[in-house]
Formats: structure tokens, sequence, C-alpha cells
């Protein structure tokens, strides 16, 4: 019998031109804390300045919080709470990629709730303490496609001193607007367009092959993986073609509403802990370069849902292993093929510990495979996939 539950309560706004909507839809409150990264993109391209405008003439003030890292850190969302009240923001703005948006999810937490918020996640040494009180309305407004992190409720931060990296989240902490405007996505790179499209690729991946996935979330997850497989390329090849752009825009969101109704799997537990360890490595990098493998691996043992995703990236589907030769020619195909954990200072040898650390942190995603990895398992797919 077919069960499942369905709750998504994020207003998404979609399409190229979009942002220009800010001017006049309705907003959680009359002052935002505007979070973006410590980079100059955001700037640089005038996109704050022009979110900035727009909640001016919404009758919105605004104050930015601007040292968010490319792995968010603890002590930026405490930071950020800081200001929030300092400035009596009303709701939180998080404006950029995942980073951004996420930090600024658990920067609303923090605003409205006493202690660390490392009291609050669970997993590693959180105290999965409950949250007493409401966090501020969150809204997104992104200017890349990878995370999905706008059409679902989690956020993923780093505990800078103790190695740890966890997704946390709950239904309060779903933006309530999101808005989606691929123009805005035509100025990032080609090598961070290719990390975090395969980023939203393995979320839809994960969420189809997760032990919870329903006809629902199989939905999203197999029109996110189409979509990436017809435009991702694209995208990357050419960042101003405005359709490829849209189309891996609404796999991104696609893959957000995957998550918010399967899960990841055990490849995302490794690719943060690799995070954890390694900071200077980007998240979809770090998929990246597990992925061949651990496909692979599963494709052995969950062939049905592998052929379905294999058929979904325009193979026969005769063979899960044609779903494994779909993500290799994609990969060579934008450029990231081959990429090395060496290069961002993974050795061979910490390996076992890096895997520990996945279990410790976010072993929860190890319970939603539809084959239970043990220990020694996983320590050879990551030794496969060593470069």
């Amino acid at each position: 019998m077919i069960k499942f539950n369905y709750y998504i309560p994020t207003r998404i706004v979609f399409g190229c031109g979009s942002l220009e909507q800010l001017a006049t839809l309705k907003l959680p409150g009359k002052k935002a804390l505007i979070v973006i990264t410590n980079g100059k993109s955001v700037r640089k391209y005038g996109y704050l300045q022009r979110v900035q405008d727009l909640l001016a003439k919404n009758g919105c003030d605004n104050v930015v919080y601007d040292k968010i890292l490319p792995n968010p850190i603890l002590t930026h969302v405490m930071e950020g709470a800081q200001l929030a009240k300092k400035e009596a923001c009303d709701f939180v703005l998080g404006l950029g990629g995942g980073s951004p948006i996420d930090s600024a999810k658990s920067i609303a937490i923090m605003a409205t709730n006493p202690g660390d918020y490392w009291d609050y996640i669970s997993g590693g040494t959180g105290k999965a303490m409950p949250i007493p009180n409401r966090p501020l309305p969150i809204v997104a407004i992104t200017t890349t496609a990878g995370t999905g992190t706008e059409a679902d409720p989690w956020t993923v931060i780093t505990h800078q001193d103790r190695q740890e990296k966890i997704g946390f989240g709950y239904d309060l902490t779903y933006p309530t607007l999101s808005i989606v405007d691929p123009e805005l996505m035509v100025t990032v790179p080609p090598h961070l367009t290719a990390y975090q499209g395969f980023d939203a690729l393995f979320h839809s991946c994960e969420g189809f092959i997760a032990n919870i996935a329903t006809p629902v979330s199989d939905g999203y997850a197999l029109q996110a993986v189409k979509l990436v497989a017809k435009s991702l390329a694209k995208a990357v090849a050419n960042g101003k073609d405005l359709e490829a752009r849209t189309d891996v825009a609404l796999a991104n969101t696609l893959s957000g509403m995957n998550e918010s109704t399967s899960s990841c799997t055990s490849e995302h537990s490794l690719a943060h802990a690799t995070g954890a360890l390694h900071p200077e490595i980007p998240h979809g990098a770090a998929l990246i370069a597990i992925s061949e493998e651990y496909f692979k691996f599963f494709a052995a043992k969950v062939p049905d849902r592998i052929k379905e995703l294999a058929k979904a990236m325009g193979k026969p589907g005769n063979s899960a292993l044609e779903f494994v030769d779909a993500l290799v020619e994609l990969q060579k195909q934008c450029g990231v093929y081959g990429l090395k954990l060496s290069d961002y200072g993974v050795t061979y040898d910490e390996l076992p510990a890096l895997v520990d650390n996945a279990y410790a942190t976010m072993g929860g995603l190890f319970k939603l495979d539809r084959h239970t990895l043990s220990r020694d398992e996983t320590i050879g797919i990551m030794q496969r996939a060593f470069k």
C-alpha cells in the first residue's frame, strides 16, 4: 500500500525576470537581515543592490551580514544572529547559493532562541535539544543552481572547532518565500556551474534510491535528472544560455522538493565528512569524486532503481551500469571527470577516519540506503574512489 507525507509550505516564484517581483510580493516583515558570502560576486554583478532597491520599493529596510564562507561555519551563524537581534530584523533573507541561504536558515533559528546553535543539532557532539521559540521567517533568493535549499528545510553548517559538518532542519526552517531567477545565474563560472549542477543531480539520484522514496518524490527526482542530463553541459559551455540555465535551475528546485519528500543517502554523509575534514573542497567536487564508485556499488545492490535513473539520463535502461556510464559521460562533457580528492589534501591513510566521521555526524543517512553499508564496504568505496 502506498503511504506518504507531503509538506512543502514555500511559495516559489520561478522564472527569468522574477526578481523584480520582490518589489510587490508580500514579505514576512519590514526589516531584513540580508545574508551573503564574503565573496565579491553579489556586489560585483549588482545583485545585492538590486535586492536592496526592490526591498525599499516594498517598504522594507535591511542590514547586510557578509561573512559567510563556501562551507558555512558555526561562528558566523552566531554572529549573524547577534546582528539580527541588534538591528531588530524581523526576517532573514539569504541571497546567493546554498551557503548564504543555509546560513540564513540557521541564523533565523538563533535570532530567536537561547544558547548555542550546536545545542539544537542532532549528530556528532550536538545536544539535540528541542527548539523552544519559532525562528524568524526566511526568504531565499538563489543566484546558483545546486543545493535545492530554496525548496527544502535543510541547512548544512560546520562546527569549525570539532570538524563536524552536519545537516539540520525542521518544518519551521522552510523558506516562506523563494525567488528563483535564472538570469541571476549567468555569471556563475563553468566549473562552479558543474559542481552545483552535479550536487542537484545527486540530491535527486540519492532521493530516488533512498528507502523512504515515494511516488511524489520519484516524480521530482526523475524530472530533475532528465533536466540535468539535457542541459547541464550546455550551461557549463555557455553560461549565458538562458534556456539551459532555466532547465538546470528548475532541476535544482525540483531536487529540493525531492529532498523535502524523500532524502539524501550515505553519499552525502561521505561528502560532508570530506568537507568537514578539508573545508577547502567544494561540496559538489567531493560528490563528483566519490560518485562513480558509489553508484557502481549500488548498481549491484538496487539495480531496478538505478536502471530507472539510467533511463532518465537518456540510456535504454537494460543495465544498471548504464547509469554509471551516463554519469561519467556527463562529467566528461562538463570537464569535471577524474577529480582527485588528493588535490584537496585528502590522504589515502585518513579514509577510515573520514568514514568514521561520516557515521558519527550524519549516520542517519546510512539508515536510508536500501542496502545497509558495513563500515568495510564504505571504506572500500572511498578507497576505490581515491585518486
